[in-house]
């Protein structure tokens, strides 16, 4: 098994085809987004696992038949993947395949670690089908305010190192952030109480982080927040991209309320890392 340099991601994208239209993956391999590579081999490679940066997400690319390298995952994933996941305080390994056949392997690969599956739904948003007039008013209250790298420097916001510290789950560093992506939050007495901003980004698509803090939920900031955020995008000629867990209904409900359509559903692995 191989480590690839970020320089040669781009040896990976005769890994994908046009039915795989998970845009961490593409993101990652474009370089616009941080992540990590490992491979069969380093120049010609026909599998690999794609690691979604900072955070616990993984992604099987490629041929699934290819044993040389599903005979190297289980050591991949406990002598490399799962030491340097605890020095990230990463506690689950959450695993799935760019496509119905992997998600199938997969259940053979891991079955003897008796994972929990998650499902999880993709949606994304066009312009024709967008339902602006159910965006709605914002109290004057708040204000909202786009995410830059002066925003975050600001110190009256009281918790806008967390919200920095969200943007660079996702981004190498804020300047990248904003170069490729955009992003809007809503303020209320120099709080953020809720955000939505670009994850992973490719040249189409713009994927969505959405959180509104747990004591102005039920107010419909998310959706005001999310109505701005795909204003943006169509301004930019970009497609909003929604990716949530099947079990999230408030998530569900503001994607559908604004318009998105569902793309397609996936199935996650999840497994804790051993002690």
């Amino acid at each position: 098994m191989y480590e690839l340099k970020q320089t040669k991601f781009n040896i990976c994208k005769q890994l994908l085809s046009d039915a795989d239209m998970v845009n961490e993956v593409q993101a990652i391999i474009a370089g616009k987004n941080p992540g990590r590579i490992f491979v069969d081999d380093s120049e010609e490679p026909k599998s690999g696992l794609v690691w979604f940066g900072n955070l616990d997400g993984f992604c099987f690319i490629g041929d699934e038949n290819n044993d040389v390298f599903i005979d190297k995952i289980d050591d991949l994933i406990d002598q490399v993947i799962a030491p340097e996941s605890k020095a990230l305080d990463l506690k689950w390994f959450e695993g799935f395949g760019i496509n119905k056949a992997w998600e199938k392997k997969l259940e053979t690969i891991f079955a003897k670690r008796k994972p929990v599956v998650g499902k999880q739904r993709v949606y994304t948003l066009f312009p024709n089908l967008y339902v602006r007039e159910v965006e709605p008013i914002m109290d004057s209250k708040y204000s909202m305010e786009k995410i830059t790298k002066l925003l975050l420097e600001n110190n009256k916001l009281k918790n806008k190192d967390k919200l920095q510290s969200k943007v660079l789950e996702f981004w190498q560093t804020i300047d990248d952030f904003e170069t490729n992506g955009l992003g809007y939050c809503i303020v209320y007495k120099n709080e953020i109480v809720s955000h939505c901003f670009s994850s992973f980004t490719t040249e189409k698509y713009q994927g969505i982080a959405i959180e509104t803090e747990k004591e102005y939920r039920g107010k419909n900031l998310a959706k005001i927040v999310a109505h701005r955020f795909v204003q943006e995008c169509f301004n930019n000629r970009m497609i909003p991209y929604w990716d949530c867990m099947e079990i999230n209904k408030p998530s569900i409900a503001v994607a559908e309320s604004i318009g998105f359509q569902r793309k397609f559903n996936y199935k996650v692995m999840e497994f804790p890392f051993e002690n």
